[in-house]
């Protein structure tokens, strides 16, 4: 393990000294790195697309700075890091494209960010390898311009490995400042994945007595996560009953084998809960299967070239931060993984360069062949199932669009408030408050919601085949996508 630490510090060593010949300038070894990451940020504005309306997690993120709609239940898994986030886009513009393209420029260039974080500790090939590999998922490139968290908590997880590291090998204010800064962005978007992902950084640096850079961890951690304790405390009684109150929300913290559900989910459903029907063909799923070899593979190269710990502390981590959501919740979505596939790309691509590279004689090209045809073939599936999921959210997200329109059209304009099935994102879409008298998003009562009716326009959103509470009986009925639309508009007669 030492050797493997003084090897990892002559890299950076090296790394920092530029190569010039004939008074040229230094060779610039971040350019693939920063190609990937423009690459990464045009692939979303071509093929997410920067039309595609918000979801439902998005716009409850979005409605507590936006001046389009009031702030939506915020439950207590969130975090207020995505909000944060938008605020300096959306507390002003109501434009999704203008989210969407800032989104997706913030986007690459944490990723940019992210891998250059880990120059010194892996050669630059493998980082840009390893940053096309995860920026070309379909989850990857979904979720890069979405106002959701799991993206970048995905980015601060590499970036806080490969800092402390780093701080191990060769401490410097700067490493610092990243270390600290990275894990507090982790904490800030959702502060028990942030845990769940530092916790082989703590072993190594309880073992090893790495006590500054612990400070650094430890330091971020706590900045990000202030908010989010402090919320616990003003509105939930504590963070332990916050936790309870999120466990419950998420079906109950337990023993449960959720992989085959996160495999169900690879074919593009953003939310597989309950997770029923046949997993996809399986050439959208194996993938899944060859990333645990290639992953194995990764850390025997980093074995047999002296650099164990660096390779498998990314491994661990994405492990550590992978576990909660193979084996402790009962559904799945595919965006969970993301900080787990951002870990695991680095030894991945290490395993891929040797591949190519390993092999002498007729076999290399032979062998690099037939690792150019996997990962042509893989980049082609990912964008087909990117192609499927677009096409479908970006359908509901119209129908949302339309009922909006519709309830316009009937009179139901803010100050308004609605409830029943998929108010929440249908009522940011129309710019009224939403409100629910039961489940996970329960804020008010049926008493409490006639006596608003009274005040301002409210409708009832009835899915097919459910009856209206009874308040809204004889309120004036519309159909709507499949169920029935109930309103009512003060001083209008209706």
């Amino acid at each position: 393990m030492a050797s493997g630490a003084h090897a990892t510090l002559a890299g950076i060593r090296r790394s920092r000294s530029p190569r010039t010949s004939r008074g040229a300038r230094p060779d610039r070894p971040l350019v693939p790195l920063a190609a990937v990451a423009a690459v990464f940020t045009l692939a979303q504005l071509l093929l997410v697309g920067p039309y595609m309306g918000l979801g439902w997690d998005e716009t409850v993120y979005v409605s507590q700075v936006s001046a389009h709609a009031p702030a939506a239940f915020f439950s207590a898994p969130r975090a207020r890091g995505v909000p944060l986030l938008v605020a300096p886009v959306a507390s002003w513009s109501s434009s999704t494209a203008l989210l969407r393209s800032c989104l997706a420029i913030l986007s690459g260039l944490a990723l940019f960010l992210a891998l250059r974080a880990w120059r010194g500790l892996f050669p630059v090939r493998v980082l840009a390898l390893a940053g096309g590999l995860f920026a070309s998922l379909w989850v990857t490139l979904f979720y890069g311009p979405q106002a959701m968290p799991n993206y970048w908590v995905a980015v601060g997880a590499s970036a806080t490995v490969a800092c402390f590291l780093r701080a191990r090998a060769g401490p410097g204010r700067a490493v610092w400042w990243g270390l600290a800064a990275s894990a507090a962005l982790m904490a800030l978007m959702r502060p028990t994945d942030a845990v769940w992902t530092v916790l082989p950084l703590l072993a190594l640096g309880l073992v090893r007595r790495h006590w500054r850079a612990l400070a650094a961890l430890l330091t971020g951690l706590v900045a990000g996560a202030a908010e989010w304790v402090i919320e616990a405390y003003a509105a939930y009684g504590g963070p332990l009953r916050r936790l309870s109150e999120a466990s419950a929300i998420q079906g109950g913290l337990g023993r449960h084998f959720a992989v085959v559900d996160q495999l169900r989910s690879l074919g593009g459903r953003a939310l597989c809960r309950p997770c029923t029907g046949a997993a996809p063909a399986a050439v959208v799923t194996v993938w899944w299967f060859v990333l645990p070899v290639l992953a194995a593979l990764g850390l025997a190269v980093a074995v047999r070239a002296r650099r164990t710990t660096v390779t498998l502390l990314p491994l661990a981590c994405a492990a550590t931060v992978a576990c909660p959501y193979l084996f402790l919740i009962d559904y799945a979505a595919p965006r969970f993984l993301l900080p787990a596939y951002a870990l695991l790309a680095l030894p991945v691509a290490d395993a891929l360069v040797f591949l190519v590279t390993a092999p002498r004689g007729r076999r290399r090209p032979v062998v690099a062949t037939l690792v150019c045809l996997g990962l042509g073939a893989h980049l082609a599936v990912q964008l087909a199932v990117l192609v499927h999921t677009v096409d479908g959210a970006t359908a509901q997200r119209r129908g949302w669009s339309r009922t909006a329109a519709a309830l316009h059209r009937l009179g139901v304009r803010p100050p308004c408030l609605l409830t029943g099935g998929d108010a929440i994102p249908i009522a940011f879409y129309t710019g009224c408050a939403s409100a629910a008298t039961a489940g996970h998003n329960a804020n008010s009562t049926e008493a409490g919601l006639a006596r608003t009716a009274r005040r301002i326009p409210v409708a009832v959103l009835v899915p097919a085949g459910s009856r209206p509470p009874g308040y809204a009986r004889d309120w004036p009925a519309e159909p709507f996508d499949g169920g029935r639309l109930y309103h009512t508009v003060p001083g209008s007669g209706r």
